[in-house]
């Protein structure tokens, strides 16, 4: 179909009717400091229906400025439900900054018509919406997307195939590959697993319902995370089966047909679509953010990056004021040909540690990092002396039917973030490693990891390996961490390589280093049953024994 030009098209056809947001969205503008004023007043039209690839009615509220004249259009899709806190975030905010808002429950979710799939209707829905869109008496050709988390997903399926419209990506503590969010190394995210099962299944229905469905599952959160067996275990807790939940957790496998269509990585290969990535050092999905900036870039993208001092949702709470400048300015620059709120560097860190502040980089990671060298060492010490040998260290009993338990990290509960370690650390079945008083500042930018040898007496076990800080008053704060399965035969040990996340961290002038490591984080990471047996069918569970060698290897990459 030949769509009319703004200029060929009535003024009356491109101004909406105009109804009112919602109460609620109109009080919650008053939550945020630091906004930017409104430009105008916001008009609604709720309940429109989209036809959806297969058909089905999508169920779509268009927020617009009441005056006249073009404006560009983003569109919003979510699992969530429209309500709070899109509405007011997302509908309202843009809507006043000079945008349509298209905000679309997805198919299966907030009314929307067929059934939902974690990721293979999204990208035909998506281009259908766009369809629709060309349609529209106000939509001047000139579109953008905008949404954290799933609602990042949608984008990438979206860039896929990106329409000619397709202008500008915001992409807000986004996914686009559902396995890593899921799964590391074969083990499986028990906790964020059963907090998306419950948001994916109520949140949609709305706050009401969802607030319900959340503090249910807190309360038999500790029946879940320990029955054996896990399979179905969560059905009580979440009111009933979850099929695409039943998928994710009884297939680790990221080879397994299971997953094939599940990633959307591709989608930044191709650079097709200038995008704005934001994330947070304790966001859950700050893995995934990175390597979406690495593809982009490489492929020679117009990208840039923003990390704060967030975790996945705080990213959309108190560091809202700064995500929503970040994300209005990327947005003005490539869909109303105003770069003046644009800043001067692809990059932009919150450096954590003893002296906060912001950097603004050229590239991420940064050019020019060396490595620096931590080794563990007797009595406890880490060293920046290499070993003579390969000697076992110290060793540790892992016993999953009472594991190691979880502190604070990338999660998506209250309990996320940086956190006091000392209770953790004073456990028989962790090892911690402690470098020397600093003597000047240390500061660590870009991915860290640790080469980790050691060896089991079961031939089954994990490793959970944590940087810590620990301040002149001996108190150890978690800065990145990550696992590993260990699989090993015989008395011989094996090395692995366990990625610990990215950070921007200084230590400070009386601090020292802290190398943490165990045999798991629970429920944060579904217990190693000790037997080779799946995790989610195990009925016995065997105590392992881990051995650290001398030779293994913290990696941490400084000015």
């Amino acid at each position: 179909m030949t769509r009319p030009t703004p200029e060929a098209r009535p003024r009356s056809a491109r101004k909406p009717p105009a109804g009112k947001p919602p109460l609620a969205s109109r009080l919650m503008r008053s939550t945020w400091r630091g906004l930017p004023a409104a430009r105008h007043e916001v008009g609604v039209e709720r309940g429109l229906t989209v036809p959806a690839a297969d058909g089905s009615p999508l169920v779509t509220d268009h927020y617009f400025p009441r005056a006249e004249g073009d404006f560009p259009t983003l569109l919003v899709r979510s699992p969530y439900g429209r309500g709070v806190p899109w509405s007011p975030q997302y509908g309202m905010l843009f809507a006043e900054q000079g945008f349509h808002v298209v905000l679309q429950s997805c198919r299966g979710t907030g009314g929307s018509g067929g059934d939902f799939h974690f990721w293979r209707n999204e990208a035909p829905d998506g281009r259908a919406t766009v369809d629709w869109l060309r349609e529209q008496p106000w939509f001047d050709g000139s579109l953008g997307t905008v949404g954290p988390s799933y609602l990042g997903y949608v984008q990438w399926a979206l860039a896929l195939e990106p329409p000619p419209e397709l202008k500008a990506m915001v992409v807000q503590v986004g996914l686009h590959d559902p396995y890593a969010l899921f799964h590391t190394d074969g083990v499986l995210h028990l906790e964020t697993a059963l907090a998306v099962g419950s948001g994916m299944t109520y949140q949609h229905r709305g706050m009401g319902p969802f607030l319900r469905a959340t503090l249910r599952l807190q309360r038999r959160m500790r029946s879940v995370v320990t029955a054996r067996p896990s399979r179905g275990a969560y059905a009580d807790a979440l009111g009933g089966e979850v099929p695409w939940l039943d998928g994710v957790m009884d297939h680790p496998d990221p080879d397994d047909p299971h997953w094939d269509g599940a990633s959307l990585a591709g989608a930044a290969d191709r650079a097709a679509v200038p995008t704005v990535l934001i994330t947070g050092w304790h966001d859950v999905l700050a893995g995934q953010t990175f390597e979406q900036y690495g593809r982009l870039r490489r492929a020679g993208a117009d990208a840039t990056l923003l990390v704060g001092p967030w975790t996945h949702t705080s990213a959309l709470q108190k560091g809202w004021p700064e995500v929503f400048a970040e994300s209005l300015a990327w947005l003005r620059a490539h869909l109303c040909a105003d770069p003046s709120g644009l800043r001067p560097t692809p990059v932009r860190v919150h450096l954590g540690g003893t002296e906060p502040a912001v950097r603004d980089l050229e590239a991420w990671p940064p050019a020019g990092a060396a490595t620096a060298s931590w080794f563990p060492a007797p009595d406890g010490h880490l060293t920046a002396e290499p070993p003579t040998d390969a000697a076992p260290l110290a060793s540790f009993r892992h016993d999953p039917a009472g594991p190691t338990p979880s502190v604070g990290g990338p999660l998506l509960s209250r309990t996320a973030g940086a956190r006091d370690n000392g209770a953790l650390e004073a456990r028989e079945d962790v090892l911690t490693f402690t470098g020397p008083v600093l003597t000047e500042p240390l500061t660590v930018l870009g991915p860290v990891s640790a080469r980790i040898s050691a060896s089991t007496d079961t031939g089954h076990g994990d490793v959970f390996t944590r940087l810590c800080d620990v301040d002149p008053e001996g108190r150890s704060t978690n800065v990145c961490d990550g696992l590993a399965q260990l699989r090993t035969t015989g008395p011989d040990p094996v090395r692995v390589t366990v990625p610990m996340g990215h950070t921007a961290y200084r230590f400070g002038i009386g601090h020292r280093v802290r190398w943490q490591i165990s045999g798991g984080a629970h429920p944060r990471f579904a217990p190693n049953p000790g037997t080779g047996a799946s995790r989610t069918d195990a009925t016995e569970y065997v105590p392992v024994r881990v051995t650290v060698h001398a030779d293994s290897e913290l990696m941490l990459p400084v000015e």
